[in-house]
């Protein structure tokens, strides 16, 4: 029919940024460069920016002045990576949203092969990372802590994943009503997805600013993958308690054997009787330890706090984000 033409798809695109002024102007202009690659989407760019305290906030509201395509969202603080990428997601109007980190170390060329997929019916679309600028030791316990996670969880995560990915829009609908504190936002997406793929690719070597996730934030996050999709370390209690029971009772009896039977008295030993009490003065204290992460989580999980509190919002509203944690 003439004069009829389809209306083109959105693809939204979130960047959590936090003092990364000089990685921007970068990304955005990579990133575009590949959007205008595909004549049939439309985009917008989501920058959701965690407090930053140098000129993050001063270049992204230039670049949105420029681009009417370009939302920026400041928090009052910093929430977390975790929690900025899921307020990302939930402000995406897109048919499809894709993350992806400003600092480059993820190649924007890498968004074709996603939407290609994308296209042909895959709900959610995963960077996989062929090769990390690391060390070894690092690269060896993501895979282990991949592997531990895959085992103890009902939820398959691929290995060398990290949060750069394509979700559609049927994954975005159901993370409006996730209500979690503490998100493990890859996590989250595929337990919702129902047909995700990997996509290889070699990643580069960061050029300007630091990372923002050192070791501590890494182990946070890998602590929050595995109390949040797996209750193995609650079962961790009985099963060592049932263990440490079981040797207790054996020890009893050899020291009954020996004092009716051999009689004669175990040697006394100093050391390994206080060898024994810190020993189990330190398993209560770990396993008290994993109790108390997940009694934590039910605490803030009932507080119902908001997910991120907006400071300042350009070319886009947040009134979303404020009945996210509270309904």
């Amino acid at each position: 029919m003439e004069g009829f033409s389809l209306k083109k798809q959105l693809i939204s695109i979130i960047i959590p940024v936090f003092n990364e002024e000089e990685n921007i102007d970068k990304a955005y202009h990579a990133i575009v460069i590949e959007l205008k690659k595909h004549s049939d989407l439309d985009y917008e760019i989501i920058f959701t920016d965690n407090a930053s305290s140098d000129g993050t906030f001063e270049k992204l509201n230039n670049l949105a002045c420029q681009d009417p395509n370009v939302r920026v969202l400041r928090f009052v603080r910093n929430f977390g990576f975790q929690r900025s990428i899921l307020a990302g997601y939930r402000s995406a109007k897109g048919d499809a949203a894709i993350q992806i980190d400003c600092d480059l170390e993820d190649p924007p060329t890498v968004i074709n092969d996603f939407i290609h997929l994308w296209k042909n019916g895959h709900d959610v679309v995963i960077g996989l990372r062929s090769q990390r600028i690391e060390p070894r030791y690092m690269i060896f316990l993501r895979r282990l802590y991949y592997k531990i996670l895959n085992r103890l969880s009902d939820v398959p995560h691929l290995v060398d994943a990290g949060d750069f990915r394509l979700v559609d829009k049927s994954i975005l609908q159901q993370l409006q009503v996730i209500n979690d504190t503490q998100p493990y936002v890859r996590g989250i997406i595929s337990e919702l997805s129902r047909n995700q793929i990997g996509v290889q690719y070699q990643r580069n070597k960061r050029e300007y600013g630091s990372s923002k996730f050192p070791l501590r934030q890494l182990i946070k996050l890998a602590s929050d993958g595995l109390y949040s999709f797996s209750t193995t370390p609650l079962r961790l209690a009985t099963y060592l308690g049932t263990f440490i029971a079981f040797i207790t009772a054996v020890m009893i009896v050899i020291y009954i054997i020996f004092h009716f039977f051999i009689k004669q008295d175990a040697p006394p030993g100093f050391t390994t009787t206080t060898i024994l009490i810190l020993f189990g003065i330190s398993i209560n204290a770990l396993l008290l330890g994993i109790i108390g992460e997940y009694i934590g989580r039910i605490h803030n999980q009932l507080r119902k706090r908001p997910l991120v509190i907006v400071d300042k919002s350009i070319n886009i509203g947040y009134e979303h984000l404020l009945l996210s944690q509270t309904e």
